[in-house]
């Protein structure tokens, strides 16, 4: 082999171990950069940036309610002003229609939504959520005289007539559990209750411990005519999908709070004794 050839094919082959090297030498850097542009585009960079989350909830009692002054208090407040306090950051609640919260936390309305929402695979489809927070489940809330000596199989008649917020699980639930009853659907839990309170509809169903409250309240109309708790089912946040940063902080908040005993003491507080009931319009 000639001199000059000899030359070529090392020149050559010392390009292509340079572009090799040059290569395997890029490549950590360009997935560092890769992963730092999808970090800055975390939620969690978007609220220490503005300095406050958004918390997107529906009311119902008594996870959110209003206070005798037209405060906004319940477990799900206790729980935002919570994460807000250890991500340093204030907060702002934006009570939503149910039927809507998850448009509009898509819509990016808010940042994450934390209201005692399930876990259902039809939910996941469109947003993410993180492990349980709250664990509950659902009874049912009669009129007692309407259902004076029913089963939980008479329940599921034409003539019965059941009443429940539109889009939450609750009717899901009824309309799986009675298909053969009449549902009436309602934009508010309260609405809800009063149609049964009112004699317009025979029961409703709620996450404990709502019917136990409303049972005690109005002892004389309405009832919890069984010790049954349907779709024991946990509770999540939800937030929009493609955020590995945020589900990775709201989970690892969640598991600290769980360790503690924090989530168990304030659940207990608000789901298991009525110290707060003063503190509500009646």
């Amino acid at each position: 082999m000639s001199f000059t050839r000899r030359k070529i094919m090392t020149n050559a082959l010392g390009l292509a171990f340079a572009a090799l090297t040059s290569t395997v030498l890029t490549l950590p850097a360009l997935a560092q950069s890769a992963t730092q542009d999808l970090s800055s585009e975390s939620v969690i960079e978007t609220i220490k940036k503005d300095g406050v989350i958004r918390i997107g909830l529906s009311i119902f009692t008594p996870w959110s309610m209003r206070d005798v002054n037209g405060e906004l208090i319940g477990f799900e407040l206790d729980v935002g002003r919570e994460l807000a306090k250890d991500m340093g950051v204030d907060v702002e609640f934006v009570p939503t229609a149910w039927d809507g919260i998850i448009p509009q936390l898509v819509s990016g309305n808010f940042d994450v939504i934390i209201s005692g929402m399930s876990i259902t695979p039809a939910r996941n489809l469109t947003v993410n959520f993180t492990d349980p927070y709250a664990y509950s489940g659902l009874t049912i809330l009669a009129n007692t005289a309407m259902t004076e000596g029913f089963t939980l199989d008479d329940y599921n008649s034409p003539e019965v007539t059941f009443s429940a917020r539109r889009g939450a699980t609750p009717a899901t639930v009824i309309a799986q559990l009675f298909p053969e009853a009449t549902l009436l659907l309602f934009d508010e839990d309260g609405a809800a209750t009063q149609e049964v309170l009112n004699g317009n509809a025979h029961a409703t169903m709620h996450a404990e411990p709502t019917p136990s409250i409303e049972a005690r309240r109005y002892a004389d109309t309405l009832s919890v005519p069984f010790d049954q708790t349907f779709l024991a089912s946990g509770e999540g946040f939800a937030l929009r999908k493609g955020d590995a940063d945020a589900l990775n902080f709201f989970n690892n908040w969640i598991a600290v709070k769980h360790a503690s005993g924090w989530l168990k003491e304030r659940n207990d507080y608000w789901f298991k004794g009525n110290d707060w009931e003063d503190q509500v319009t009646q």
